[in-house]
């Protein structure tokens, strides 16, 4: 569980390569990290929402979301949209998204999910916008199992470690959980705004299979990213108006 919190954030509980070897045995439980990273983001939203107006709340929240979790995920998705984007062979895509410099198809990516994050927490009812971040969360946690349980590692690396150790069982288990947690606090809403970022994810492994010729961390990242703003997007095309758990 410290590993855990060590490699999906920035808070400083220290990680080793044998904690990384426990979590990778261990993988359904990113789910939970989700919950516990998910409560942080809604406290702060409470907090926030009683001072500051909408918009400037909407930001501040973002800026929470990356301070704690990092920019690792963010930055696989540029390098993934680099890689997707890039002209040529799979072996030249393969370079594009191994490039440290940021190309015009990471920027759109990036740009497009920060876009779609803002505008969806910005636009979400502030009674359900706690409930709705922990939740968002944990599929986002949710759409990288579900990119490593069904993809193939073409390189070697962290991404390959995790995908040879994320099976369908590993994937089913932290599904129940993600499932659970998500119908306590949404009920239904819930429900849908998981499938919906599993889909993305299951969306994204067909992509990463086009382009690269299977899976890697970078695709793992990007599921992340892309999880987290498709389950935000998918409860305000439901038309959620308040909390729903009961």
């Amino acid at each position: 569980m410290r590993s855990g919190f060590g490699f999906l954030s920035t808070i400083p509980v220290g990680i080793t390569m044998e904690g990384i070897e426990a979590l990778m045995r261990h993988v359904y439980i990113f789910p939970i990290i989700g919950m516990a990273l998910g409560l942080i983001f809604a406290a702060v939203a409470y907090l926030l929402d009683l001072f500051l107006p909408q918009d400037i709340t909407a930001v501040c929240i973002m800026i929470a979301i990356y301070w704690v979790c990092g920019i690792n995920h963010i930055d696989g998705l540029a390098d993934f949209g680099d890689g997707v984007t890039a002209h040529g062979s799979i072996e030249k895509k393969i370079k594009a998204m191994k490039d440290v410099n940021l190309g015009s198809g990471g920027a759109v990516f990036v740009m497009m999910v920060l876009l779609s994050l803002y505008s969806a927490i910005r636009s979400m009812d502030h009674y359900i916008l706690p409930a709705a971040l922990i939740v968002s969360e944990i599929s986002a946690k949710q759409s990288m199992l579900a990119f490593a349980a069904f993809t193939e590692p073409f390189h070697s690396g962290l991404g390959q470690i995790m995908i040879d150790r994320t099976g369908k069982r590993e994937f089913l288990i932290a599904l129940i959980i993600t499932s659970i947690a998500s119908a306590l606090l949404l009920n239904t809403t819930g429900l849908i705004m998981v499938i919906a970022s599993v889909i993305s994810a299951l969306y994204l492994v067909r992509v990463s299979k086009r382009n690269f010729g299977g899976g890697s961390g970078d695709g793992i990242g990007a599921s992340n990213e892309i999880g987290r703003a498709v389950a935000l997007c998918a409860a305000l095309a439901l038309g959620v108006s308040g909390w729903t758990a009961w």
